[in-house]
């Protein structure tokens, strides 16, 4: 499936969770996905769930625990479990005196830390809080982006629902996990992406995480191939232009740069592998994004988004116009 159709796929749901192994850049992807909706003209949540707030960064706000404005259909917030755990108590029990009571009490400390993944549930709970909230009678957002945990810390996030309804059975947590249970597998409304650039390690962990996703009946809806790297040269241009060096006396430089360009070739080679055994073993659509050179921070969320957007015409004329 090429990009715009996989991106437009995406931006129907009502969640979409980002997930990858540490490194791949899933916090900058989040970012320019969240963007991207955005610029399409979507009412946009993103949530991260590291409280460093590497995305708040990146889209340049103050990191906070509600939702904080980017620009006029984006907002950007953290996701924490306690705090999204005491936000659904007071909206149980919204008597203030008795919750700070609650909340100051070593029973409720105690519970809070023995209860076996009620926090995460919580963080779920919110995400799912907020895809609900009406405005005016309308859908307060068309789109939430979460910024998950590195792959293994996501897996036990997005299983904590099925453990919890074992757990907590037909009291009210269990009715609630069993109802982010269902949201999470209803693939019309909770799309779960994976991100990953070509190196071996994160290619074999996304494959991993596909596998266990798929033994838990959640799909990954797409994955996101970060920081492809595209030679705008064969192996025919770099034969010419080391004859071209070697005719002009420069035979050292043409082993060098024969050399450079060589590895170039060979990770390009080793990339395009990479993303037929994507294709293959896990027959989710892809979504390729090159490497960005010399940008970070917000500029590299927007260079993302960009790229996100981008028809399959403009890219080819953007690496026409790199040659």
């Amino acid at each position: 499936m090429r990009a715009p159709s996989a991106l437009a796929d995406l931006l129907r749901r009502r969640v979409v969770f980002l997930l990858g192994k540490g490194g791949v850049g899933t916090t900058s992807v989040s970012a320019a996905l969240a963007l991207a909706a955005s610029d399409a003209g979507n009412s946009v949540l993103a949530m991260e769930t590291d409280t460093r707030a590497p995305m708040a960064h990146a889209l340049e706000v103050k990191a906070a625990f509600e939702p904080v404005m980017v620009s006029e259909r984006l907002f950007e917030m953290v996701l924490e479990g306690r705090h999204a755990l005491e936000e659904y108590l007071k909206l149980v029990i919204p008597a203030r005196a008795v919750m700070r009571a609650v909340f100051s009490s070593r029973l409720y400390q105690f519970f809070v830390n023995a209860a076996p993944g009620l926090k995460e549930l919580m963080m779920l709970g919110k995400v799912y809080y907020e895809a609900e909230r009406k405005l005016g009678g309308r859908d307060h957002w068309n789109l939430i982006v979460v910024d998950g945990p590195a792959s293994g810390q996501a897996l036990s996030l997005l299983k904590m629902p099925t453990a919890a309804r074992q757990t907590f059975g037909d009291s009210v947590v269990g009715r609630e996990a069993a109802n982010i249970s269902r949201a999470l597998r209803d693939q019309n409304e909770t799309a779960v992406v994976l991100v990953t650039t070509p190196e071996p390690l994160p290619i074999s962990e996304t494959l991993e995480t596909a596998a266990t996703l798929r033994e838990a009946g959640i799909q990954t809806a797409a994955i996101i191939f970060n920081r492809v790297r595209a030679p705008n040269f064969s192996s025919r241009d770099v034969a010419k232009l080391k004859e071209h060096l070697i005719a002009a006396g420069n035979a050292s430089d043409a082993d060098y740069l024969g050399k450079i360009a060589a590895g170039e070739l060979d990770r390009a080679s080793q990339a395009e592998k990479a993303l037929a055994q994507l294709r293959a073993e896990t027959s989710a659509p892809t979504i390729e994004l090159p490497v960005m050179r010399g940008v970070s921070g917000g500029a590299l969320a927007r260079a993302l988004a960009a790229e996100l957007a981008a028809s399959p015409a403009e890219k080819s004329s953007k690496r026409v116009a790199r040659i």
